[in-house]
């Protein structure tokens, strides 16, 4: 038997909520429908078994707030004490005696009401007879009223509310106990100019399915954004950075482990390595649970690996102090440039064959939107693509991919960049067209 339950969602990123929810089902094996989902409404009905698969689904989001096992609902508080009062024998019955308990009204877009407003808001419902205690803190259960305005022309909300909604809380989610705050950038000791939003690095974690003591790979690091929100998540990460002044950081306490020790989680910290991750040192049967990255657009400098376009022959026979130079502690290997489309092509070759079968990679990759030319998305045949997930900056936007390890039984399309080649070149458009179209518009 399936009961129903009201998710109350975030109004952030609403294009992302199903994808995020119906990640977090699958990590909990918990059938859900969310066919219902819209983006324009902050909430949504879903059938689940019971509290215990309730509580799962809800408890790490960070684009929903919070669910309520449904006892009731309608277009006015007339419907809804209707509605109540059909199922309150059944739903009740729990909670009659013994149970401390209090009520609380939430509204969506609605003004605030004065507290003999709620007052006799909550008395409205005095049929339901509970004969527990009134507790306003640490109750055993909450009971919610929750209102659904729209605006008028004036964007005052109107009278009345378009929907109401009675329920019993179940659990409230990461968001509203406060994971983006916790990890909002400013308030970390190490952080850059490109440090990842922490409400989508939160998010992005979530899509990729981070587990507890499983270990997630970010290859290229940089500030740690990716690795500090899997670490919420219990994530045992690890990261790597081509560029050693990103990781050393300035001063004290202006690396990417103070950040872990910051937020109390050093376990949660492996290391994070100066590494060229298309020449990467880690051995050959070193698995991941999760990859998760950010990679460089080549906006700020060029993509680079290391190499070098000097076709010197015997440069690596150069001796210093009667030593060879690369062997030296103070070596600095040489750069070449290098472009996104063969740097996708390398993470997804290499996560295809470092992923464990089921686990995620989700990394998010920049699409100029100034030509009407489609996007070809990267493609291997050992990951499936279930996610494209858009986030529009108007001339450009950035594109949430999420890819899944398959077993050997499956085989998949492949995309490489031979055949995206002219389709993305995000780079020189951003440099070019997008300066060029700047400029005219100054003229």
């Amino acid at each position: 038997m399936v009961k129903e339950y009201l998710i109350f969602l975030a109004q952030t990123h609403t294009s992302f909520r199903k994808a995020e929810l119906e990640s977090l089902a699958d990590l909990h094996n918990i059938e859900v429908d969310l066919s219902e989902h819209n983006e324009e409404n902050p909430f949504v009905i879903v059938k689940l078994k019971n509290d215990e698969e309730a509580f799962k689904l809800i408890d790490r989001a960070i684009l929903a707030k919070s669910i309520y096992e449904l006892w009731g609902h309608g277009e006015s508080f007339d419907q809804l004490h209707r509605d109540v009062k059909k199922k309150m024998d059944f739903l009740r019955g729990p909670y009659m005696d013994n149970t401390a308990f209090k009520f609380e009204n939430l509204t969506f877009q609605g003004g605030k009401k004065t507290r003999e407003q709620q007052i006799r808001l909550y008395e409205q419902f005095a049929y339901l007879e509970f004969k527990g205690k009134i507790k306003m803190k640490n109750p055993d259960q909450v009971f919610t009223i929750l209102e659904q305005y729209s605006l008028g022309t004036d964007l005052y909300p109107l009278e009345y509310p378009d929907h109401v909604y009675f329920g019993r809380l179940v659990n409230v989610s990461a968001r509203t106990r406060g994971a983006v705050e916790k990890y909002e950038i400013k308030k970390r000791p190490y952080f850059g100019t490109t440090s990842f939003d922490a409400e989508l690095s939160l998010f992005t974690c979530n899509m990729g399915q981070v587990k507890k003591n499983q270990l997630v790979y970010d290859p290229f690091v940089g500030t740690g954004s990716f690795l500090v929100a899997a670490s919420e998540f219990g994530g045992i990460t690890i990261g790597s950075e081509i560029e050693f002044l990103t990781l050393k950081g300035k001063g004290p306490k202006r690396r990417l482990k103070d950040n872990f020790d910051y937020y109390k989680k050093p376990l949660h910290f492996c290391d994070a390595l100066c590494m060229d991750f298309t020449n990467n040192a880690f051995r050959d049967d070193l698995m991941f649970g999760s990859i998760i990255c950010d990679p460089p657009y080549g906006v700020r400098e060029g993509v680079k690996v290391c190499g070098s376009s000097d076709d010197k022959v015997g440069r690596e026979k150069i001796v210093i102090d009667g030593q060879l130079a690369y062997l030296r502690k103070d070596y600095i290997q040489p750069k070449k440039a290098y472009s996104l489309d063969l740097l996708l092509d390398d993470l997804l070759d290499f996560s295809a064959k470092r992923l464990e079968t089921g686990s995620r990679l989700c990394f998010w990759m920049p699409v100029a939107n100034d030509e009407d030319i489609p996007t070809m998305i990267p493609q291997h045949e050992n990951l499936e693509l279930i996610y494209e997930l858009v986030q529009d900056f108007h001339k450009w936007s950035r594109r949430l991919l999420v890819y899944v390890k398959r077993d050997g039984n499956y085989k998949g399309k492949t995309l490489k960049s031979e055949h995206r080649e002219g389709t993305n070149n995000f780079r020189d458009r951003y440099f070019h067209k997008f300066s060029r179209d700047s400029k005219l518009t100054q003229n």
